[in-house]
């Protein structure tokens, strides 16, 4: 049994972690802990506050309990927000104290981009177009090129994870650039588990979304590696 653990921020597409475990049909638990998000809105300074050490920290104990191997902080925006050194610098207080591996999603997309042996993306976000270019901005900084950045303007979690398949495929192929060579959805509220192979089938290429390379990340980090394909070509891939 691999066990590995997730500091998630509120309430959105929370569900799509047990629908993962569930996919991976393997020895593999994953636990999820809620963090306090604080104010509900992708705006920078909210994003910042959703990320600070102590909102993380205040969940590393239960999933301490919970016997995970490695936690990863599930929030793409609340890492990206603070650039690449602030965001390495989160993850490396966050593994202080849970005393375990650790990572973010935002981390987790550029490890599964290289893994994927692409060098040129397109990024389909939900959020605002400020806050979509910083992501952009943070792949460009581990010398991913970014093609294209389209930012959707939604301001809450709270709306994106009412989203369902027909908006994430529309979002998915709006974003997509025929030069790219993997198309990245960055929120971790879009649920996005149950489309993958769909999304594929659908843009002829590797997609990348936040909660499928938030759990690769983890297990990644737990020397653990699964291989489906039910969750697109980055678990479809021979280790």
């Amino acid at each position: 049994m691999t066990a590995v653990g997730f500091l998630y921020p509120g309430h959105s597409a929370e569900d799509d972690y047990p629908r993962i475990e569930m996919l991976l049909d393997s020895d593999v638990r994953l636990s999820v802990v809620h963090t306090d998000i604080g104010e509900d809105a992708h705006r920078v300074d909210a994003l910042l506050e959703m990320g600070s050490p102590a909102r993380l920290a205040a969940g590393v104990e239960e999933l301490r309990l919970a016997g995970a191997e490695a936690v990863v902080w599930a929030c793409t925006s609340g890492s990206f927000v603070h650039g690449p050194h602030g965001a390495q610098d989160q993850v490396s207080l966050l593994a202080q104290a849970a005393g375990l591996p650790a990572s973010s999603t935002s981390f987790a997309f550029v490890h599964a981009v290289r893994e994927l042996g692409a060098t040129r993306v397109a990024v389909a976000a939900t959020y605002p177009d400020d806050v979509a270019e910083y992501f952009a901005d943070f792949l460009k900084a581990a010398d991913i090129e970014v093609l294209a950045t389209l930012g959707s303007g939604v301001v809450t979690a709270a709306e994106v994870g009412t989203w369902g398949r027909e908006e994430v495929l529309e979002l998915a192929r709006a974003g997509d650039r025929p030069e790219a060579q993997a198309v990245l959805l960055p929120d971790t509220a879009l649920h996005t588990a149950a489309y993958l192979p769909e999304l594929e089938e659908a843009l002829g290429k590797p997609v990348l979304t936040a909660n499928q390379v938030t759990v690769w990340e983890a297990l990644r980090l737990a020397d653990r590696r699964v291989r489906t394909k039910n969750l697109g070509a980055l678990f479809a891939r021979e280790a």
